[in-house]
């Protein structure tokens, strides 16, 4: 069975002809060298690295996991020499400023590697993106000092990051977090607590860890008004840059988990450790989420790494699979049976993948303009539109992709029948793999909440106006063109439908709030359908400008386009009429009676 192989037709096809990343980057200040010819030498150097590199070492990672020893992880087999490999490249740098040391390319175009390393290998592509959220975090919110001592270092690739987080006794309710920072003299802080479930919380693939960990001041008010921000490294740095003395920070034990074996996953305990301040005191979870937010698009290319690699996987097998005869006769008469993909079910499972993988990458891809925009544009309206989409469209992309790739992996399974349930196809790791994914950086139903919540219905439903007024003028410039009625006047008909069902809720929630909790997750996954929408509207169209002159790929993409259409957007239909019903059939049972 075939690795991971790039999919740069298809990220061609995003970048350049559909969402038009040449003039992207060149109406962006400082983006001046971000060129086709250069980006295009980039994407195709990081391609060879993860097909030869990382996307072997896979199955490995798998197998073999994580090892601890009294408080010593190591990683799997070959890890640690890609990491070297990765570092020796230039990776870890390349969209990180060059006060730093970095490259000064966009952020977009880390995403662009992020993707691939993240298909080719999840688990170890977890070390460097953890890093990569603890940059931004730096770069906004620490002191010149600080950026002086770890940001270089962090992207130079030599020391790496985590998220600290969680503990036992408090998930997603960070209000009730009790690790305690202690001021000292000397302007640091002693760091007492435990922290659990630190992806990527210690390994062997760097000199340094540096921890940016959530604590309690003395002083602090209670719940999550009182949380502040620190740095805390594995080891103290010394005066010179250099690794110092090991701090007290240590890894009490890692997960044995479902899957991502090839990523430490560890108990954290600070034991008086040595910490910083990062940003205001009783500030941290404001600060923390420069970081969070990070990780919430890095989750959700999680999910296309997962339908990517399912697609791939399953694609390849059904092509080569014998077993029985097409309906309407045989397609492979001179052998004994037909390929499993002549049969309609085995095509569901495969369109299914393919649409929820290329939707996925159209939005990873926009997400990551106006990511982009919000950054560098020196136009104030723009930076602030960027930002309100971004906001609207990261919990969607977040949960709606880690759903979607959680099914595409499942349906890949499912064509390999019961092949694909033993470890030999790599397909079962693939399910196993994906399933965190919905679990964290706040689960699909903490997404859905900040969704309908906080996104829209506290912001008056002005969140979701800058998005359906895209829509809305992408159906009217398109409303006379024949060949795209299909699409446009289906989506012309949800975008309206998406402002009727929110002023539902509204409304509901009005007399009763649980109403909003009830409907949170229907109306997510309805927002992340309509806005695959769009994009599978967008690509339909731009297509169908080039598949006279080019031919298979883009009449594949409008047929594509048109499965997404009919087969997957009407779920839609029934999300609407489960978000109707109310909270009564939800909270209607006593305790007991459950």
């Amino acid at each position: 069975m075939a690795d991971y192989k790039a999919p740069l037709k298809d990220l061609e096809f995003v970048l350049y002809d559909m969402l038009d990343y040449e003039q992207h980057y060149a109406s962006l200040p400082g983006c001046e060298e971000a060129n086709r010819e250069l980006i295009t030498a980039i994407v195709e150097e990081a391609a060879k690295f993860c097909e030869n590199v990382l996307a072997p070492l896979n199955a490995v990672g798998d197998e073999h996991g994580c090892d601890w020893q009294d408080g010593v992880v190591t990683t799997p087999p070959g890890f640690k020499e890609a990491y070297q490999q990765f570092v020796e490249g230039g990776w870890p740098s390349i969209n990180h400023s060059v006060d730093y040391g970095g490259q000064g390319l966009p952020e977009s175009v880390g995403t662009i590697i992020s993707e691939m390393t993240g298909a080719a290998n999840w688990a170890w592509s977890m070390y460097p993106g953890l890093s990569h959220g603890a940059m931004n975090t730096l770069a906004q919110h620490g002191t010149d000092e600080q950026k002086s001592v770890y940001l270089t270092k962090l992207v130079e690739g030599s020391w790496t990051g985590t998220m600290c987080l969680t503990e036992a006794h408090c998930g997603t309710d960070l209000g009730m977090l009790k690790t305690r920072a202690e001021p000292q003299d000397d302007g640091s802080y002693r760091i007492q607590g435990s922290k659990i479930f630190i992806s990527a919380g210690d390994h062997d693939l760097a000199e340094n860890i540096v921890h940016i960990v959530l604590a309690r001041l003395p002083d602090a008010p209670e719940g999550t008004k009182g949380i502040s921000l620190f740095i805390v490294p594995k080891y103290l740095p010394a005066e010179d840059g250099s690794v110092g003395e090991r701090n007290a920070v240590t890894c009490g034990s890692i997960e044995h988990k479902m899957g991502i074996h090839g990523n430490a996953t560890c108990v954290l305990n600070f034991d008086d450790a040595t910490g910083y301040l990062i940003g205001p005191p009783n500030r941290g979870l404001h600060c923390m989420f420069t970081f969070m937010n990070t990780a919430r698009l890095g989750t959700a290319l999680q999910g296309l790494a997962h339908a990517e690699v399912g697609y791939q996987k399953s694609l390849s097998y059904a092509k080569e699979r014998l077993q029985m005869r097409a309906l309407s006769g045989p397609k492979n008469p001179s052998g004994p049976a037909d390929p499993i993909i002549v049969h309609p079910d085995v095509r569901r499972m495969l369109l299914t993948q393919k649409a929820f993988a290329e939707g996925g990458r159209m939005l990873i891809h926009y997400c990551s303009q106006l990511v982009d925009i919000e950054q560098l544009s020196d136009d104030a309206g723009r930076k602030t539109e960027a930002a309100d989409l971004l906001a609207f469209l990261t919990p969607i992309a977040k949960a709606f992709l880690t759903e979607t790739g959680f099914e595409a992996a499942n349906h890949a399974l499912q064509c390999f029948g019961g092949h694909g349930y033993i470890r030999e196809w790599g397909v079962e790791q693939n399910v196993r793999d994906a399933r965190i994914a919905m679990l964290y950086e706040g689960t699909t139903g903490i997404q859905a909440l900040d969704l309908l919540g906080r996104k829209v219905l506290m912001s008056q439903g002005e969140l979701l106006k800058r998005f359906t007024k895209v829509v809305h003028k992408f159906c009217k410039a398109n409303e006379d063109n024949e060949q795209l009625a299909e699409f446009v006047q289906p989506l012309a008909k949800l975008n309206n439908q998406w402002g009727e069902i929110t002023m539902h809720i509204g409304l509901s929630a009005m007399e009763n709030q649980e109403e909003v909790g009830a409907a949170a997750v229907d109306y997510l996954m309805y927002s992340g359908y309509a806005v695959y929408a769009y994009l599978w509207a967008r690509a339909a169209k731009t297509a169908m400008e080039h598949e006279a002159a080019e031919g298979a790929f883009y009449r594949a993409k409008v047929k594509t386009a048109r499965f997404y259409f009919k087969r997957l957007l009407p779920r839609t239909e029934s999300l609407v009429v489960a978000m109707k019903s109310g909270a009564g059939n939800l909270l209607d049972f006593e305790d007991s009676e459950f």
